[in-house]
């Protein structure tokens, strides 16, 4: 069984509509009215909600150059400081009081992924309606615990994280006190190639955590996010950009305002084709029934003639007699003359002789 999962009201869960957030990072590139245009645009684009990111260079890493404060090759940011890529992307704290304003009248919900206690305690007061653990932050127990305090409800990334991980993450931010708790499936790779995304993990995370499950996408396009729908995902994260030309942090990854659309038509279509898992005719398909195969009379046939496989077959439309007949009437004969297109019925057939040695009733 499933928790009971919402989000200000907005449920969250098996038979409501998937939550898809629309994640704006670095994409701003540190230009308050671009970040404007992202809240605004996720609004247009059907994104229930909009998250930002909570942190500043120094309440997430220190200013060093040493090597473990750099980038490895293979990565998007490769040889940069920590300090100074986190420079780059955060979110000025005093813009994000302003967007929370912004998306409120937008009708749009909108909150954060605090990285330190004090950024918990700034969304706190600013009063988003849930908080986000970032992937990179899933091992940090006080802060989820923090977290977990406010008694708000946490969306939870599992990017690079083992089994026992997440359970010693649910287990601290159960313990402290979260009673609303979502996994989103995350593979921290940017951008992810499909063959690390594991969509599979979705419905064996729900059975193994009994919490609404989600995914975190980095993959290029939508496809991976249209595909966890189909696998019961009940939120989808995607990062957001207004413009594939923009040589913002996290550009390479995201989807900008169009694609991101496109997806949460994608999204929504997929949630209707779902439908039930009831094996019956629909009501719209009542006129394709009738075209079905039946036993239809294909040659002209004389009174008294059998029936062969050649003057009677299956064929479309579906008004003879059902198919499962058809070497029941082969060599019967016929009760009086039958035109060919005549769909073939019993009262066409002379009656069957009485087994010998029985009389007929």
């Amino acid at each position: 069984m499933t928790a009971e999962f919402s989000i200000a009201g907005r449920r969250i869960g098996a038979g409501a509509p998937v939550y898809v957030i629309a994640e704006v990072s670095a994409n701003h590139g540190q230009d308050y009215e671009t970040a404007v245009r992202l809240v605004r645009g996720a609004k247009d684009a059907g994104a229930d909600a909009v998250k930002l990111q909570t942190y500043t260079p120094d309440t997430i890493t220190i200013d060093s150059d040493a090597p473990a404060f750099r980038n490895g090759t293979g990565s998007l940011w490769a040889g940069r400081t920590l300090y100074d890529l986190y420079q780059e992307a955060y979110t000025p704290w005093e813009w994000q009081p302003r967007l929370k304003a912004l998306a409120d009248d937008l009708g749009i919900q909108c909150f954060s992924s605090p990285f330190d206690p004090t950024a918990v305690d700034f969304l706190l007061a600013m009063g988003v309606p849930a908080f986000k653990v970032a992937s990179f932050e899933l091992v940090d127990l006080p802060l989820i615990r923090r977290m977990a305090q406010t008694g708000k409800p946490m969306i939870i990334s599992t990017g690079m994280a083992t089994e026992a991980e997440v359970d010693e993450a649910v287990t601290a931010a159960r313990d402290a006190g979260a009673s609303q708790i979502a996994l989103l499936k995350c593979t921290s790779a940017y951008p992810s190639p499909p063959e690390s995304v594991n969509l599979l993990e979705i419905p064996a995370m729900r059975e193994r955590w009994g919490v609404p499950v989600g995914l975190s996408d980095h993959t290029i396009g939508e496809t991976a996010a249209v595909g966890a729908v189909a696998l019961g995902a009940c939120i989808v994260e995607k990062h957001i950009v207004g413009s594939h030309a923009d040589h913002t942090a996290d550009a390479a990854f995201s989807l900008d305002l169009d694609e991101f659309a496109a997806m949460v038509r994608a999204i929504r279509f997929t949630e209707r084709a779902l439908g039930a898992a009831v094996l019956e005719p629909t009501p719209e398909e009542a006129e394709s029934r009738r075209f079905r195969r039946s036993l239809f009379v294909v040659e002209d046939v004389a009174a008294g003639e059998a029936l062969t496989d050649r003057n009677v077959r299956s064929i479309r439309p579906a008004d003879g007699l059902h198919t499962r007949y058809f070497e029941a009437v082969l060599g019967r004969r016929a009760a009086r003359a039958i035109k060919r297109g005549t769909p073939l019925s019993w009262d066409l057939l002379e009656p069957e002789p009485a087994p010998a040695g029985r009389q007929a009733e």
